[in-house]
């Protein structure tokens, strides 16, 4: 096969091969190379020996790579990077191509027949011709190429790290049928999938009644200060922080429904800051949306972020958040009942009402984690639930009402709560439901939406923080820090109280954050 020398424009080929030579996992995921001399590309973390300068090529995008007949290395595996910021500033078009990207990276945010150009272009109100265009001018390959190398990625990493079965790693990466995964994979690798578990490491993550897989993050990130966010809001039965081995972790029960069919289990996770892994653990019963519950623990995590470019905005005004990313969540409908419940009271106060909220109306399931027990209630189960019985769980009548509605517009489909969500449109229709404010609006769409610009602008704890008074003071003060304002806000709760008049700072604790 004979390979191309040249870089794609876009990138700086000398300072691409020194974070290679470095290692620089600050750059993981943000560019791949491509070495002609072995007709394979990796991450800038690989630790394989230092190709030649003139055998490299840089490449943006794995699929661009994949596009120029590049195979992913099965040393520093490709598939473990993070993916590549999708948010920016810049002109329109390259915009459009971002949020085009963003729709296919998200599987909620598609039924069973997958996202397809048209769709896509449907979405973002532009016609099909002219979302190839700016999508090929930005990434170098079509839509369709860029969800191939996707899924095909999400099978690799299925196939090294599980034993599932061949036919489940294929419907589970979203292709219609085994034979053509099976096409798809020799054409692309030129490797046929069983010949690669049987020359990988198949089962290493595996433990009895699980899956584990591994998931890629940029340093520098602080795992304690996330860690600690979720502890503070852990609600019984569905969560639990422990250790293991001396190690903090993660627990939680989680459903997953796909069309008709609805997957429920749990999930476990750690980090691995040397390596700069998450070690995620899945039960059997969700093997068969791993994709999707990698691509909702990413979310949950803060995974993608770029700190980087986010620092380079933020570092001036907040020197000691750089480690800091915005906590997500796994269940945009959960995060959003949290939210609800979570206004104007403490985190403990609101911790408090979603236990027992979880204890009446969540269904039992049996783990075999200590303390998980039950799933949060579904949008039907609250839809369905009278005033009297949220009453006596200590919920209020106005918080009753928002409950309710929110459920309604949940279960009827018209309200979606995940990142490929429309965020304008989801920031509108929040609002118009009774008892939800901009507050509650924009808190989801910081953690729910992982809408990097969300701005509570009215939160009391927010103006102390930033040493203002007033919501539209508050809204002045960040404009310089868009399109990153929800990093913004996670380090002003952060800050340590400033000497008075100054005007960044924050109070004591995140109590006022109840959500």
């Amino acid at each position: 096969m004979s390979l191309p020398s040249a870089s794609p424009a876009g990138l700086e080929s000398d300072a691409c091969y020194l974070a290679m030579k470095a290692h620089d996992a600050r750059f993981d995921g943000s560019f791949f190379t491509g070495v002609t001399s072995t007709g394979v590309y990796c991450r800038p973390v690989c630790r394989v020996k230092l190709p030649r300068r003139e055998n490299c090529r840089f490449f943006q995008h794995a699929a661009q790579a994949e596009a120029a007949g590049f195979r992913p290395c099965l040393r520093c595996r490709p598939e473990l990077a993070p993916r590549a910021a999708s948010w920016s500033t810049e002109d329109a078009s390259r915009i459009l191509a971002l949020q085009a990207a963003r729709l296919i990276d998200e599987p909620d945010a598609w039924d069973d027949d997958g996202p397809g150009a048209a769709r896509i272009a449907a979405r973002l109100g532009v016609s099909d011709r002219h979302l190839r265009r700016i999508f090929e001018a930005q990434f170098g390959v079509s839509p369709l190429q860029y969800l191939q190398t996707r899924r095909l990625l999400a099978a690799k990493q299925l196939i090294a790290d599980t034993r599932l079965p061949m036919t489940q790693v294929a419907l589970a990466s979203g292709f219609a049928s085994v034979r053509r995964f099976n096409a798809a994979f020799v054409s692309h690798y030129g490797l046929n999938p069983s010949a690669l578990r049987r020359a990988g490491t198949a089962g290493r993550e595996h433990g009895g009644g699980s899956v584990g897989v591994r998931l890629g993050y940029r340093p520098p990130y602080d795992a304690a200060a996330m860690l600690g966010f979720f502890a503070r809001r852990a609600l019984g039965g569905v969560e639990a922080i422990g250790e293991a081995g001396g190690t903090p972790q993660l627990a939680r029960t989680l459903r997953v429904a796909q069309g008709e069919r609805v997957h429920a289990g749990w999930l476990q996770l750690r980090f691995d800051g040397e390596r700069e892994h998450v070690l995620l653990q899945v039960g059997d019963s969700l093997a068969a949306v791993l994709p999707t519950v990698i691509s909702r623990v990413r979310a949950m995590l803060d995974l993608d972020a770029d700190p980087m470019t986010i620092n380079g905005a933020l570092h001036a005004s907040f020197p000691q958040g750089d480690g800091l990313r915005v906590p997500g969540t796994v269940d945009g409908f959960e995060l959003a009942v949290r939210a609800v419940l979570g206004q104007q009271i403490t985190v403990a106060a609101a911790r408090t009402l979603g236990t027992r909220l979880v204890q009446a109306l969540g269904e039992p399931i049996a783990t075999p984690v200590a303390g998980l027990d039950r799933l949060f209630p579904t949008p039907a189960a609250l839809a369905a639930a009278s005033g009297d019985t949220l009453g006596q769980l200590g919920i209020v009548r106005q918080r009753q009402a928002a409950l309710i509605a929110l459920a309604k517009e949940v279960l009827e489909g018209r309200l979606a709560l995940h990142a490929g969500a429309d965020v304008p449109a989801t920031l509108a229709a929040l609002q118009q439901l009774p008892g939800i404010g901009d507050w509650t609006a924009q808190y989801i769409a910081m953690r729910a939406l992982r809408w990097p610009d969300a701005f509570p602008a009215g939160d009391i704890a927010l103006q102390k923080a930033l040493g203002v008074s007033s919501a539209r003071a508050a809204a002045e003060a960040s404009q310089s820090w868009r399109p990153w304002r929800s990093y913004a806000v996670l380090r002003a709760w952060h800050s340590p109280l400033p000497p008075s008049g100054s005007a960044m700072a924050a109070p004591p604790a995140l109590e006022s954050v109840s959500a």
